[in-house]
Parts: C-alpha cells; sequence; structure tokens
C-alpha cells in the first residue's frame, strides 16, 4: 500500500474534504493544523502564516519561543551533568539552588521543594502527601478534599479526580472515591444570585464550605485546593474576600490549603503568585509547573509548609524511605533551565512589565464588553477571558451545536491570532509576559474581528434559544 502524506496543512484539507475547525471527529478527519516554527512571541506553520500565540502555548511560554539564554542553560547543564536522581539523599547544585530559589521566593509560609515533571504531577504528589501527613498524625479519617466545581489541577487518576470539568471525568470513572468533594464554583456572573453583591457571593461561598465541612465532620476534611484564578475551567476571577475567607475556615478546623499556581505563578497575574493577586494567602501547600521553567523542559514542583514537611520527615524512619518519587524529579537539565527562567524575571523586572502592559490588556478586555456576543469579559494581569451568550440580558448561552467559542476562536485565528476555546463557550488569552502593547493591541484587534466575523455566521442559532 503506497500511503501519501499531505506535506501541508491545505494539502491536508483538500484530502479530506472535510470543513476546517468543527468538531473533534471533523479534527482527526482533516488531520492536525502542523506548526513548523516559533521566534519570540509568534507561531508559523508550515505554510508560513504567522499567529502570536495569545495563549503562551499552553499557559506556559512566559518568555515566549526563542529565548537564548534558556537554550544555553542547558546545554551548559548537559555538559557538566546529564543526569542523576535526587533519592536515596543524593542531589545536584541545580535542584538544591532551584529548591533554594523557589522557597525564598513564595510565601512565608512555604520552605520546602519537592520536584517532579508537570503540573498534573505536583496535583497528585500534593494528594499523596495531604494523606500521608494526616495518617502519620493518626488521623485515618481526615482524608477528604474539597475542591470546586470547573476546577482544573491535572490528568492523573489522583489529580484528575480534583479537576472538576465533564470532559476529565465523565466515562474515565472520575472521581475515584468518596475522598474528593465539590463546591460550588466561585464565578460570580454565573453563579451569583439576583441582588447579591460580589461580597454576599464571597460570603455565601464561604458559608457553604464551612457547611460542607460540618456536615461532613471536620475530623473527615483534610484539605481544601483551588487555582487562585481558576484558569482551564473559563479564566474565572474569584470575587473579592472569597479566598481570605476560605483560609479562615481552614485555619479554624485544621484543614490544609492547598494553592494551585500552576498557571497563576511567576507574575501571570499580575503579582508573582496569584495567592497574592487574591487577598495574600499563605497555603500550607503550592503547587507550580508551567512558567517555572518558560516551557523549555518540562518541571514541576510541590512545595510545602516546614510544619508538613517536619510530620512527613519524623514519619519517614517508620517505613524507611518516604514512598514517592519520580525518575526525573528535579532533572538536572530542566532544573537549570528553571532556575535561568527565574534569574530572568528577577533581571529583567518581568513582574513590573506585566504590572505596566496589564492595564492595556484589562482596558482592550473591557471594551468587549459591549459586543453583542459577549456576556462578560474579565482579565487580571496578563490572563483574561470571554464569556460569549446568545442573550446579554438573560445570559443564555448559544446550543452546544452552534459552538459558539470554536467559532469564534476559527476566526480570531485566521486573523492572525491564537487564543483557546473553553468549555462554557469562552475564549481565552494568555500571551507570554514579554508581550509588548503593540502586540496586544494586535491580539485583540484580532479578537474583536473574529467576533464580528462570528456573529453573523452565528446568527441562525439564537432562533434556537
Amino acid at each position: 500500500m503506497n500511503i501519501q502524506i499531505p506535506n501541508s496543512l491545505s494539502a491536508i484539507n483538500k484530502a479530506t474534504s472535510v470543513p476546517q475547525y468543527t468538531d473533534m471527529v471533523a479534527h482527526a478527519a482533516q488531520g492536525p493544523h502542523i506548526i513548523s516554527r516559533a521566534e519570540g512571541i509568534r507561531l508559523y506553520d508550515d505554510e508560513g502564516r504567522s499567529f502570536i500565540d495569545g495563549m503562551a502555548g499552553l499557559w506556559c511560554t512566559s518568555l515566549g519561543h526563542s529565548e537564548q539564554r534558556l537554550k544555553d542553560a542547558a546545554m551548559k547543564q548537559f555538559d557538566e551533568l546529564t543526569y542523576t536522581h535526587i533519592f536515596a539523599h543524593r542531589t545536584h547544585a541545580p535542584a538544591t539552588l532551584l529548591a533554594e530559589k523557589l522557597t525564598k521566593r513564595a510565601p512565608e509560609s512555604i520552605t520546602r521543594a519537592f520536584f517532579v515533571n508537570s503540573g498534573s504531577e505536583a496535583n497528585d504528589a500534593a494528594i499523596q502527601i495531604i494523606w500521608y501527613y494526616n495518617n502519620a498524625l493518626g488521623r485515618r479519617e481526615k482524608k477528604k478534599i474539597v475542591g470546586r466545581d470547573r476546577g482544573y489541577h491535572g490528568v492523573t487518576v489522583a489529580s484528575g479526580s480534583l479537576t472538576a470539568l465533564p470532559y476529565k471525568q465523565d466515562d474515565f470513572d472520575l472521581p475515584v472515591n468518596d475522598k474528593f468533594l465539590r463546591v460550588t464554583c466561585p464565578h460570580f456572573y454565573r453563579y451569583g444570585r439576583p441582588g447579591e453583591t460580589e461580597e454576599d457571593f464571597a460570603a455565601r461561598l464561604a458559608e457553604e464550605f464551612e457547611s460542607l465541612v460540618i456536615d461532613e465532620g471536620p475530623d473527615t476534611i483534610a484539605a481544601f485546593i483551588g487555582e487562585p484564578v481558576m484558569g482551564a475551567g473559563g479564566v474565572l476571577i474569584p470575587p473579592r474576600g472569597y479566598w481570605p475567607a476560605i483560609e479562615k475556615i481552614c485555619r479554624k478546623y485544621d484543614i490544609l490549603l492547598v494553592c494551585d499556581e500552576v498557571i497563576n505563578g511567576f507574575c501571570r497575574t499580575g503579582e508573582f503568585w496569584g495567592s497574592e493577586t487574591v487577598g495574600g494567602v499563605q497555603p500550607d501547600i503550592m503547587t507550580v509547573a508551567k512558567q517555572l521553567s518558560s516551557a523549555y523542559l518540562p518541571i514541576g514542583a510541590t512545595l510545602v509548609s516546614e510544619a508538613v514537611y517536619d510530620v512527613i520527615a519524623e514519619n519517614s524512619p517508620k517505613h524507611g524511605v518516604f514512598g514517592i518519587g519520580m525518575t526525573y524529579g528535579g532533572h538536572p537539565v530542566c532544573a537549570a533551565v528553571a532556575l535561568e527562567t527565574l534569574k530572568i524575571y528577577e533581571e529583567r523586572d518581568t513582574l513590573g512589565h506585566v504590572q505596566s502592559v496589564a492595564p492595556l490588556f484589562a482596558e482592550r478586555y473591557a471594551a468587549l464588553a459591549a459586543h453583542p456576543l459577549v456576556g462578560d469579559a474579565r482579565s487580571t494581569g496578563l490572563i483574561g477571558a470571554i464569556e460569549i451568550v446568545a442573550d446579554k440580558e438573560t445570559r443564555e448561552p448559544f446550543p452546544a451545536s452552534a459552538k459558539a467559542a470554536p467559532t469564534v476562536y476559527r476566526h480570531t485565528m485566521e486573523n492572525g491570532t491564537f487564543g483557546r476555546p473553553l468549555p462554557g463557550d469562552i475564549v481565552a488569552f494568555c500571551p507570554p509576559l514579554i508581550v509588548t502593547e503593540s502586540d496586544i493591541n494586535e491580539m485583540f484587534d484580532a479578537l474583536a474581528k473574529g467576533l464580528d466575523l462570528a456573529e453573523a455566521e452565528l446568527a441562525a442559532h439564537r432562533c434556537a434559544v
């Protein structure tokens, strides 16, 4: 059999005769959009077309796609030490220095680092640490972990049990057991009640969490986990006062507070950590990945407080070892690149740059709120989203068959910018942190054109609402 592989996107489309960007089945039939190279904040496909990478890859390429210092850091480390593990009381300089730098820059409560390869693994490790910690304290029933509807925490069996999005749980038999609980998503636009202020909404959700703790029994609730600003669930910014209220309840009932900073961390939300952006909460456990290495190499970490670490350390002699670890956790080359990434953030004042361009980012988002398709427009730092609706007054969504968010995404992409369609008919932007004001204007011009083109295409679907 002679199988010919098309060498361009247009050839793939002609070969399959399938309309572009309709659904997953159509995508599989037509073949992928092939990205062949990247530079700065731009991606280039195999036909030479240029696109602004409005999603920083998958929320992660913070320094863009051609940072020479990160390439040099990797090659230097390859020349010095390609690999050694960090098991059995062994370590190496890049992992040691990275742990020191991370914990010094972390919230005051955090003092120790455990290295993994991804955000999913970081949250998986956090779950294991939470259970191990409570067993070490003799609290065998204190194992339930409370997350939020629409939260995203990864795709392993354990972290996927916390990811409260249907596409990750339905037909995967998740959550895996009854130790994973949920409370209401803190998205005021969708879940606030008529006449309720943001402060009222925050107080109601805090009361809901405390009621759950009391109903389940405080001696069964081990931890509360959340992204300070929710990412893959729709870039959902919590109401004022929400996180401090959640932290207060955690302290009242001796519940560990876990901040998932996998997307939020490293300047993304307008402060160095998302937990600073939402009120300066002090987590017992933090999980980080993505922008830790600007996605140049895979690395993540589960960061813990000294109190959590001490319990783990005291219990480990019982087993002779602390029984989790990854072959490539703290890989010397990955750690060297992450260390250089943190140095760049400091030397170039990346946080200051984010804060200087964020007002324009927010202004361009706010302007989209007037568009007939946009029900809500929101942002913080350099992450934001629009929520598409069929009726602005009632907030009624389009029928699922309309594929409203993919339609806006497609037209925005055709105008030279990649965003990301998310569940709930949401289109997100999360550009590299090196983005300029000119880049921001170009991104939003493309999104505005995409919305206008999508409006005409979606008009017929309004009748079905």
